[in-house]
């Protein structure tokens, strides 16, 4: 992909953990990265990523006056063509030209949009012979379009429209297949990691009380309400543990349950913390828990199969493609606080090398399903395909 542009688009810089990867990447890799949208604080990149961002309203309304200016001088037909678009389009038209100006004016040669739910927002590029590639993860594809069906006619009048997709999972393209069968230039790419910064450890030993992990924010489909649930099950077994949750300490709902069920003594909730720590905490971690009701696939997961830390994970999302039940880890129903303590007690009862067994054998997986340098070759050959390289 060398020399050749690629927006990519999420609409805030920095974006979540897999999209930074993949745009650090790929520039890495020699690719030429376009980023529009707002940052939220500063980013230092490597310098063939090119930001064309604001951070307030007053840099907001330069970027719309300079590509303003710019299109009507050297693209006036392209920005007349692309006014009328807007014009027909409902919303804010003035909140349009700023999203839309600065990209139609640097002409990447693909513009890959991460959220669905913002499919038709896009669509205009292909107008102006940019090939348009959508990525389909987590919620946009398996939650949002039940509750909301103006989303999912969204969906079915526009995939086929789309160049190219990338997957996060195999559970979540074949949700989007319900939407539109044939799907074009449609890839299941893993996310990748540095497995440098993440190297892996045998366990020496365990913690005198069980150490339980998660980590992720508040919100209902994370479900923590029934890792609470399972922590009153392990409690009223007798069963000595501390379970942590990261990124939720001021959930009210949450904290009045670990009260109502007297968790206070084992169930402690803390802030969001720097990466570094956070894989400091998965290392001392006996067990990194996954309650989700639903997921793309969870990057704190693939982290600790990494590291060396067991999973216990719910079937939700693509999770079965990476937690394997009796080999790199423990999976269970979803919104089972039973199945959840039940397996916290097998990992309890197994054997340091039993232990071991499994993280060395989910490790392996990683190594083969989730490197950084197999995203970055299959997302290269999804756009060398609509590219028709």
């Amino acid at each position: 992909m060398k020399n050749k542009i690629i927006a990519i688009y999420s609409g805030e810089i920095p974006s979540t953990t897999f999209i930074e990867r993949l745009v650090v990447g790929l520039a890495d890799s020699g690719a030429v990265i376009y980023l529009f949208g707002k940052q939220n604080k500063k980013v230092k990149y490597p310098k063939n990523i090119k930001l064309f961002t604001y951070s307030n309203r007053f840099s907001k309304l330069m970027l719309l006056v300079k590509y303003a200016i710019l299109l009507r001088f050297f693209k006036s037909k392209e920005k007349k063509k692309l006014d009328t678009i807007i014009a027909e389009q409902s919303g804010s038209n003035i909140n349009k030209k700023i999203k839309y100006y600065p990209v139609l004016y640097h002409k990447p040669a693909v513009f890959h949009l991460q959220w669905a739910k913002g499919i038709e927002d896009w669509l205009w590029v292909k107008e102006f012979g940019i090939k348009y590639v959508l990525s389909l993860r987590g919620t946009h594809i398996s939650i949002s379009p039940i509750a909301n069906l103006r989303l999912k006619k969204k969906y079915e009048d526009n995939f086929s429209k789309i160049d190219g997709f990338h997957a996060v999972s195999k559970a979540i393209l074949k949700e989007a297949r319900n939407y539109e069968p044939n799907l074009k230039n449609a890839n299941v790419i893993y996310s990748g990691l540095n497995l440098d910064k993440l190297p892996f450890t045998e366990k020496k030993s365990f913690n005198e009380k069980i150490k339980i992990l998660s980590i992720g924010r508040s919100h209902w489909l994370k479900g923590y309400q029934d890792a609470l649930d399972a922590c009153l099950i392990l409690k009223d077994k007798k069963f000595s543990f501390n379970y942590t949750i990261i990124g939720i300490d001021k959930d009210e709902e949450l904290i009045f349950q670990k009260s109502q069920l007297k968790l206070e003594d084992e169930v402690t909730f803390h802030k969001s913390v720097p990466f570094a720590e956070i894989i400091m905490k998965i290392n001392k971690a006996d067990v990194v828990l996954l309650p989700s009701i639903e997921e793309g696939i969870a990057n704190v997961v693939l982290e600790a199969m990494a590291l060396g830390t067991i999973v216990i994970s719910t079937k939700c999302g693509g999770m079965e493609e990476v937690v394997k039940k009796g080999k790199t880890g423990f999976i269970v129903d979803t919104r089972s606080p039973e199945q959840i303590a039940n397996a916290v007690l097998q990992v309890s009862d197994l054997s340091l090398e039993e232990y071991n067994i499994y993280t060395r054998k989910a490790r392996f997986m990683i190594e083969n399903q989730h490197t950084e340098s197999k995203m970055l070759k299959d997302m290269n050959a999804l756009y060398n395909s609509v590219l028709n390289e």
